[in-house]
C-alpha cells in the first residue's frame, strides 16, 4: 500500500509499505480519509528522534486521523461497516498497572502510532481496536474528526485543571495545542481566556475562537499588568502553559492567583527553573499533561452538538500525493498556519 514513509532523518518517500496487520475479533479495519500533521511528526522528520524514541528503520508517519470502517471483527458490536470514525492512537496493555488504575496514557508499554517502532496512519488503511475507535456524528467532517486527537490534549489539560464556570484562564502559546486548550477552556465555562504569543497572525486566529478570548502579544504588551487589570490584581485561576519556553514556564507562578493552578502542557527541550517558593506561598497546584485518557467520547459529543468548532484551526490542506510538500511546509510554515492536514480521500 502506498504510504508516507520516513526513511531516515530528513528523508521522506511515498512508496509501498504494508505493515500486514491482521484483523482480530475485537478489531476494525478503517480506510483513512484525513490525517493531521503533528509537531511530533515534523520533529521525527527533522531530527530523527524525540528523546528516547529514535527512528532506526523506515516508519509511516501520522497519528491524528479519521476514516470509514470497511471491515469489522467477529466480536465487534458497537461499530459497523460504513461508520465514519476517529481513532485514539495510543493502545495500552489492558493488564498493566497503569491501565488498571485508569491511567492508561501512562502505561510504559503503550503502542502509539508514529512513535518508533510503531507505524502511523498516512496510508490507505489501518487495523485498530474497536475499543479505541469512535463513531463520528453525521454533521462532523473527517477534517474535524482528525482534530479530536489534538483536542484530546486540551481536554485532558482541562480535567487536570478542575476548572469551574466563570474562571479566568491564561493559555501561553498560540500554537495548535494552545488553541485546542483554549477551546477546551471555553467549553468548560471560562468567562475569559487570555491567549499569549509573539506572533500576531496566530493571535488573530485565536480571536476567532470566540468573544471570550483576549489575546496578548507578549513581545509588545505587558502581560503582568494586563492580568492585574483583568483580575483586579488577584491573578488568573488557571495557567495552561503550552509553549514549552523556559522563560514562559518561569513566569507561570507570577500569573496564577492564590490557590490557583498551573497545568504544564508544552514540553521544554531541556530542564527549566521554577521558583518553588512563590508557588508555595500561593499554594499553587501544579499539574502535568502527557497525552490524554478518557476524553474522546466527550469531544466527539461536543463536536456533534456544535458546542465546539475547529474550522478556524484547519488552515492548510494537502492531497496525499503532495504529502512530502506538506511536511516541508510544516517545517517552516507561514505565521498564520495552525493545523496542516492531508486528505487521502473524501
Amino acid at each position: 500500500m502506498k504510504s508516507l514513509v520516513l526513511e531516515r532523518k530528513d528523508e521522506l518517500r511515498i512508496r509501498d509499505l504494508d505493515p500486514k496487520e491482521s484483523l482480530g475479533p475485537a478489531d476494525v479495519r478503517i480506510a483513512i480519509k484525513t490525517v493531521g500533521v503533528c509537531g511530533s511528526d515534523v520533529h521525527y522528520y527533522t531530527h530523527g528522534a524525540i528523546g528516547p524514541f529514535v527512528v532506526r528503520e523506515p516508519m509511516i508517519l501520522g497519528h491524528e486521523a479519521a476514516g470509514i470502517i470497511e471491515e469489522v471483527g467477529s466480536a465487534v458490536q458497537n461499530l459497523k461497516v460504513g461508520d465514519r470514525v476517529c481513532m485514539e492512537p495510543g493502545i495500552p496493555d489492558p493488564q498493566s498497572r497503569a491501565s488498571r488504575l485508569g491511567l492508561y496514557n501512562l502505561d510504559p508499554a503503550v503502542r502509539f502510532w508514529a512513535t518508533p517502532p510503531v507505524h502511523g496512519v498516512l496510508r490507505p488503511s489501518v487495523v485498530h481496536p474497536a475499543a479505541f475507535t469512535f463513531k463520528l456524528p453525521d454533521n462532523v467532517s473527517y477534517a474535524a474528526g482528525a482534530m479530536v486527537e489534538p483536542l484530546a490534549v486540551g481536554f485532558h489539560a482541562i480535567s487536570k485543571a478542575r476548572l469551574t464556570p466563570g474562571a479566568i484562564a491564561l493559555v501561553t502559546g498560540a500554537g495548535p495545542i494552545g488553541m485546542v486548550t483554549a477551546i477546551a477552556a471555553l467549553s468548560a465555562g471560562c468567562a475569559r481566556v487570555i491567549v499569549t504569543d509573539v506572533v500576531d497572525e496566530k493571535l488573530a486566529v485565536a480571536r476567532k475562537l470566540g468573544p471570550a478570548v483576549m489575546t496578548v502579544n507578549v513581545r509588545s504588551q505587558d502581560l503582568k499588568s494586563i492580568i492585574a487589570r483583568e483580575t483586579d490584581g488577584w491573578g488568573v485561576d488557571v495557567v495552561f502553559e503550552c509553549s514549552g519556553a523556559a522563560e514562559v514556564i518561569a513566569d507561570t507562578v507570577h500569573h496564577g492567583c492564590p490557590g490557583g493552578a498551573i497545568v504544564f502542557v508544552g514540553m521544554p527541550v531541556k530542564p527549566v527553573p521554577l521558583d518553588v517558593v512563590i508557588a508555595q506561598t500561593k499554594e499553587l497546584r501544579i499539574e502535568h499533561v502527557f497525552r490524554y485518557a478518557h476524553v474522546y467520547p466527550r469531544i466527539v459529543a461536543l463536536l456533534g452538538s456544535n458546542q465546539i468548532n475547529v474550522d478556524a484551526l484547519i488552515t492548510d490542506t494537502y492531497a496525499f500525493e503532495d504529502a512530502i510538500e506538506a511536511f516541508d511546509y510544516a517545517v517552516r510554515p507561514k505565521p498564520s498556519s495552525v493545523k496542516i492536514q492531508i486528505e487521502l480521500g473524501r
